[in-house]
């Protein structure tokens, strides 16, 4: 076992450490490194004692420009009405009533669907999903828009 955890990686002379400015013996490792997106697998930097490699996670400030910004705010409001719409769809056997509301259900569809072909889009052409956006908030719209669109089904199915 230990011949092959040497075999498997490589040692170099003593560096500083890039994050914490520290001096030690950095470790390649060439097998599997877990980090905080899943499973590496790649030469990783790490010191020697760590269990973390010294690979930045994904960044939360990536850049998501003007379309990301307007999807969080679209998605944070369209989200609640569409999940109230499919309770009441599945309650009441009718949408949300009144010219306002149903004017925003409507809207709130078509924000959810949208939402969801543009991570659609995104995870076939580049093989990742959307980025987190700020404190994950983009993610997050993400992930709750898919659990609207299948409440929505699922409330259309029963109604039937």
């Amino acid at each position: 076992m230990s011949a092959q955890l040497l075999k498997n990686s490589q040692i170099s002379a003593p560096a500083r450490h890039a994050s914490s400015g520290r001096r030690g013996l950095v470790v390649m490792a060439r097998g599997p490194v877990v980090t905080k997106r899943g499973v590496a697998f790649g030469k990783t930097e790490r010191m020697p004692g760590s269990k973390k490699p010294n690979q930045p996670g994904p960044s939360e400030d990536e850049e998501i420009g003007a379309l990301g910004y307007g999807a969080i705010a679209a998605g944070a409001v369209a989200n609640p009405i569409t999940l109230w719409s499919a309770y009441t769809l599945k309650t009441t056997g009718a949408g949300l009533q009144g010219d306002l509301l149903g004017a925003a259900e409507g809207v709130s569809y078509l924000v959810i669907l949208g939402l969801i072909g543009w991570s659609v889009y995104t995870k076939t052409t580049t093989g990742k999903g959307l980025p987190a956006g700020p404190a994950g908030l983009l993610g997050a719209v993400e992930g709750f828009s898919y659990l609207s669109l299948l409440a929505a089904i699922l409330a259309f199915a029963l109604k039937a």
